[in-house]
């Protein structure tokens, strides 16, 4: 593939990418939209994200060997059309079940783009350019995070959540049939489908399976957390969705400046990194939970968006790293983790919450991501030794 084909292949899948992913978060400002709509509790109502979690930590691991079999961007392609139809879907939800199941499908065809795009960048290029290529997709992948609280908050505030959702999925349609038409095929990597075979080198690999557990309890604190932050920031200030959107944009901001400084601050502080990272995030997420004015609640949102990516990106290219030749089955075992984590999180956050109250989740994800910090700087410095 030569370097033109490579830049329309980012240009495409990074494009992709930020639709996917703001659809994703712009689920945190919609679920008092949502709630109200449907005559359910916050709580409730965000079922509809721990299924759409669930769901794509699980089809990703069926995507991933699909994708080393059959070709990443034949992958890519099934699923962008997939997401899109069931992003529209979405809309025309009308009780908890519709919406959990539109939302799970949603999920489950978006497990098939964000790794295998990893998955083919990471075969794309060689070494020396390899982590620019993907820090482009990854860059532009958080932009649409970081755009999406606002843009949701907005377009719910002068529409409706369902309105949100069927721009999503039409955006994702018009991405789908451009990158059906102009993306290159790929070879596949492996001759046959296995699956007990292609996860038995993964799961027999202890440095791997420590970098996916890592990843795990990121998305455990991370995302499940992240969801009922909508609900914080409406009790403590009063705002309405189109406000709470606006300042929720600031942790995926937070995403967007981690991600460009993450690779120099790791060159820089070696194993050290880890701990530096685990430090802000527990800083930030206490911010969160002992927040009773913007003067916290910002720079907490802002610099959890910092801590998340610096994590993620690192831990997601480790993962890659380990497992050179199937990078697909390696980018499936991280997002399984990642979003199983976070779906978890969601539903055990949610009884937490019943119990004690909104900040009490923040406080516990707070002591757990101090935990992760020191925990990945063991890991990584026994590597290095």
């Amino acid at each position: 593939m030569d370097n033109q084909n490579k830049s329309k292949m980012i240009l495409l899948l990074g494009f992709m990418a930020f639709l996917a992913n703001g659809d994703n978060y712009a689920a945190a400002p919609l679920l008092l939209n949502i709630a109200t709509d449907l005559h359910l509790s916050v709580e409730t109502a965000a079922v509809s994200v721990t299924a759409y979690m669930l769901a794509f930590g699980a089809f990703t691991l069926l995507f991933g060997p699909l994708s080393d079999r059959f070709g990443k961007v034949k992958i890519i392609n099934i699923a962008a059309m997939g997401t899109a139809l069931f992003s529209i879907l979405g809309g025309f939800a009308f009780n908890l079940t519709s919406l959990i199941f539109l939302r799970a499908m949603n999920g489950a065809f978006a497990a098939g783009i964000f790794p295998v795009t990893m998955a083919l960048v990471g075969q794309s290029y060689d070494d020396a350019h390899r982590h620019k290529a993907l820090g482009k997709v990854m860059g532009l992948m958080f932009l649409g995070g970081a755009s999406a609280t606002a843009i949701g908050g907005a377009l719910a505030y002068f529409g409706s959540w369902r309105v949100v959702y069927i721009a999503y999925g039409a955006a994702e349609l018009i991405a789908a049939l451009l990158m059906l038409k102009l993306l290159q095929r790929d070879t596949p990597v492996i001759s046959t489908l296995n699956y007990v075979k292609a996860y038995r080198e993964p799961l027999g690999n202890p440095k791997f399976m420590r970098i996916v557990l890592t990843i795990f309890f990121v998305g455990f604190s991370v995302f499940g957390t992240f969801t009922y932050s909508g609900k914080l920031l409406q009790q403590l200030t009063g705002y309405d969705v189109l406000g709470v959107g606006l300042i929720l944009s600031l942790f995926g901001l937070g995403t967007v400046l981690g991600g460009r400084l993450a690779p120099k601050l790791k060159q820089r502080t070696g194993a050290r990194y880890f701990i530096l990272t685990g430090v802000l995030g527990s800083l930030s997420l206490y911010a969160l939970s002992a927040g009773r004015s913007l003067y916290l609640l910002v720079p907490g949102l802002f610099f959890f968006g910092v801590a998340f990516i610096f994590l993620q990106s690192t831990l997601v290219a480790a993962a890659q790293e380990t497992l050179p030749k199937t990078r697909g089955t390696a980018m499936s075992m991280a997002s399984f983790n990642m979003f199983v984590g976070g779906a978890i999180g969601t539903g055990i956050n949610a009884k937490i919450i019943g119990a004690s109250g909104i900040p009490t989740i923040y406080l516990i994800a707070s002591v757990i991501m101090l935990l992760i910090g020191f925990a990945a700087y063991a890991q990584f410095k026994e590597k290095k030794n």
